[in-house]
């Protein structure tokens, strides 16, 4: 009996001596590998310092969403809100706003999901099918532009474009005896206008991922299928989309784990001055703008902001687990 117990302490230390040394091993790998690349890692350290200082150092601030943060005392003499610290939450939840917001911010992100995300797909499937290389490379500058300009000057754009009095769109309904749309101050079009225009500005820069994918496909499988009958459509169809398939989920992946975050640019920049269409696309991020810098209410701001960076990394961790078990593994992103 006492053999058999010294017998399994041995065993186990033998074990734990093992697990040790395959990690020292692994460590020092580690090590010699980076001072055998020294120069390289170098480098690469100006963008390591940079990390740490912009991304990680001011995550010390998050203090401020369990805290009721007064400018003159600063963050850590600042007293500790209610409910041991999670007053903020409370009121966030407990409030009529926030809710209202929060689905505003889910439905405008499903949209430009649903609406946005096969666009750049199918515009990279179109233009591979394009003989001449003049027009195709055209349509791509043509598309491509768009995404270089900012949402300050294409708000300025549509709002010209989109006026009921002087926009092409209110004088072409005019003529057809119809009446305008003021579209930007509808709640109900305003929406149409977010996801629309949002498409129109991306499709082109979303689809070079596409076309740089279906640049690397064999085209020996296109003469194959070409020699059996096979027509451009089926070839599309059967060679070019099975080829794009761990692109499409990995980037559908990535959309659909990013749904709760929004374009502030866009939506603050056409909503600007038009509080008619407040209620209907007011969004987290214009929100936690206005509490924060407008009323002032920093804690609650921060609060908000924390709130929307856990939901947005559950959805990513939910997502990369439905995309793992959905492809018995063989994709994921970690």
């Amino acid at each position: 009996m006492l053999a058999n117990v010294i017998r399994s302490n041995n065993n186990s230390n033998n074990n734990s001596t093992g697990i040790v040394t395959h990690i020292c091993t692994a460590i020092s790998k580690k090590v010699h590998c980076y001072i055998k690349y020294k120069f390289l890692v170098l480098l690469f350290l100006p963008a390591i310092v940079s990390f740490l200082i912009f991304n990680y150092a001011p995550m010390y601030g998050i203090i401020i969403a369990f805290k009721d943060f007064k400018f003159l005392k600063g963050i850590l003499n600042s007293p500790w809100t209610s409910h041991n610290g999670f007053g903020h939450f409370y009121t966030m939840f407990s409030g009529r706003t926030f809710p209202k917001v929060f689905l505003n911010t889910i439905y405008i992100s499903s949209l430009k999901l649903i609406f946005g995300f096969p666009a750049p797909i199918i515009l990279a499937l179109l233009l591979n099918e394009l003989r001449s290389i003049r027009l195709k490379k055209f349509i791509q500058t043509i598309t491509y532009m768009n995404h270089f300009i900012g949402w300050v000057i294409l708000t300025g754009i549509l709002k010209q474009f989109l006026s009921p009095s002087i926009g092409p769109i209110g004088y072409i309904m005019q003529e057809l005896g119809m009446q305008p749309i003021n579209f930007l101050s509808d709640s109900h079009w305003f929406k149409a206008v977010l996801v629309s225009s949002s498409i129109w500005k991306e499709v082109g820069w979303g689809s070079v991922v596409y076309l740089a994918t279906i640049a690397g496909i064999n085209p020996e499988l296109y003469e194959a299928a070409i020699t059996d009958g096979a027509t451009r459509l089926q070839c599309a169809i059967h060679i070019t989309l099975p080829s794009l398939s761990f692109v499409i989920a990995f980037l559908f992946t990535m959309g659909l784990s990013s749904i709760i975050n929004d374009d502030f640019d866009q939506i603050f920049n056409l909503m600007q001055n038009n509080p008619a269409v407040l209620n209907s696309a007011d969004v987290i991020s214009t929100y936690t703008y206005r509490q924060g810098l407008k009323m002032m209410e920093y804690g609650y701001a921060a609060a908000v902001g924390l709130f929307k960076n856990a939901i947005a990394i559950i959805m990513l961790l939910v997502t990369d687990f439905v995309l793992k078990k959905s492809t018995q593994g063989e994709h994921g992103i970690f």
